[in-house]
Formats: C-alpha cells, structure tokens, sequence
C-alpha cells in the first residue's frame, strides 16, 4: 500500500420543503486525509457534534489503493478500519434490526441518507443496484446493503419500504429509528449528521456525509471507502472482491 494520501469527499448540504423533494444547497468542505486524521471526524466532514464526544473516532489516513499510481480508482483502503457501528434500530417491516448481529460474517455495505434527498442518496442506492444486479445470484444473496436514515421523524419504516424499492433494490435493508442513536453510529465510523432543520420559509435542511463504508465478511471491519461521485461501474468492478473479504 502506497503512503500516498488522496482526499476524502463529503456530500453537500441538502434541504426541501414538506411538500416536495428538496433543493440541493451549498456543498460541504473536502478535506485532504493528512487533515481528516489531524482534525477528527467531525470538522473533517463540517458536520455534527462534538469531536471529543466519548466513543467518536477519528478517521484514519487513507492510502490510494493498487499501488498509489491509479488516481481514477473510485475506493480509498483504511490504513485504519473502522468497527461496524452498534445500532439496533427498526427496519421496513418494523422489526428491531441489531445492525452488527444481522450483518455478521456478510458483505456490507453501510450508507446514511434520507428518502427526501433530492440527488446523491437515490443515485448512490440506484447505482449499487445496478451494480449488484451484475452479480451471479449466490453473490447477490451474500451483498447486505443497509440505509439508515438521517431523517428518522418523516422516514418511517412504511416510507423506507416505498422508497428503497423504487430507489435501489428490494432487498435493501432501510433503517429508522432514534436520531442521537443514529447520529452517533454515523459518527463511529467517520460519517457525520446534523438534526433537519426547518428554516423559516418552511424548507427542511438536511446535511449529512455521502460515505459508502464496506465492511469485510471474513472480520466485519470496514476497510473500504466510496465516495459521492462513484459510478455503478466502480461498484460493479469492486464488489466482487469485497464479497470475498479482499481490498479493491
């Protein structure tokens, strides 16, 4: 693995209204990995909380994959892994879903967004479908793909199972729930949220990271990261390595 440091991307800041998709706002910071270790990953991302808070983790340097001479790659590999965030939350069916006990031993891939963005998180959900649907069948079994919303009070398990199918696929896994809960499991691995707000003019703002985090079957740490502007066909390319256990 080559010591050279690439950026980590965020996503933008998006907000709406309550009766209609939002409007995509200004976008977050980018910061370079030598600053993201330096800094933690609450400024590193212009979002959430404390980065002292107990429990938070500060992300690690991210090394350019495939020897450090391929700057087109779509995934950065952790020198660091993060440990799969200690959620129980509910799912579409409205079921208590314990995040680290149903994806054990799986492929994951782990992604927070909202059912009211207007852009990143529907492509990002339909991209990996497009990209899953490339697998043979068995493969397609094994690839958990969970979305855990950053909106829990509009997304309700009944509104994650209308939108995960027409968004991504039918056999991904949407999650709702407390929103400290989820800030802080975001937070655990790199990912950070900040409550919606309604502004005055009746528009619901939203920010939260666009990470894609995959998690190793073989020791369910998640080695390997995608950002926002990662295409179907760098899915497709990548997951067949990461349902074996091995980098991209």
């Amino acid at each position: 693995m080559s010591d050279k440091k690439t950026a980590v991307q965020t996503s933008g800041a998006e907000g709406g209204t309550d009766g209609g998709r939002p409007g995509r706002r200004a976008p977050l910071i980018i910061a370079t990995a030598a600053i993201v270790a330096a800094i933690g990953v609450t400024a590193a991302v212009g979002l959430g909380g404390d980065g002292d808070t107990p429990g938070s983790q500060s992300v690690a340097p991210v090394a350019e994959i495939s020897g450090g001479t391929d700057n087109t790659k779509a995934a950065t590999v952790l020198d660091r892994p993060f440990t799969k965030p200690d959620l129980v939350l509910t799912d579409t069916k409205g079921q208590k879903y314990d995040l680290r006990e149903k994806t054990k031993g799986k492929p994951t891939l782990i992604y927070f967004g909202y059912t009211h963005c207007p852009d990143v998180c529907p492509l990002t959900m339909s991209n990996i479908a497009i990209a899953r649907k490339q697998l043979p069948k068995a493969d397609q079994d094994k690839l958990q793909v969970v979305f855990v919303t950053t909106d829990p009070e509009r997304d309700t398990a009944a509104e994650l199972a209308k939108w995960l199918p027409a968004a991504g696929d039918p056999s991904f896994t949407g999650l709702t729930g407390d929103f400290s809960a989820i800030q802080a499991g975001a937070r655990s691995i790199g990912i950070g949220i900040d409550p919606p707000k309604k502004e005055k003019d009746g528009s619901v703002v939203s920010m939260h990271g666009a990470q894609v985090i995959a998690f190793s079957p073989t020791t369910d740490q998640g080695y390997v990261l995608y950002g926002e502007d990662t295409t179907a066909d760098d899915y497709a390319k990548d997951l067949p390595k990461l349902i074996k256990g091995e980098n991209p």
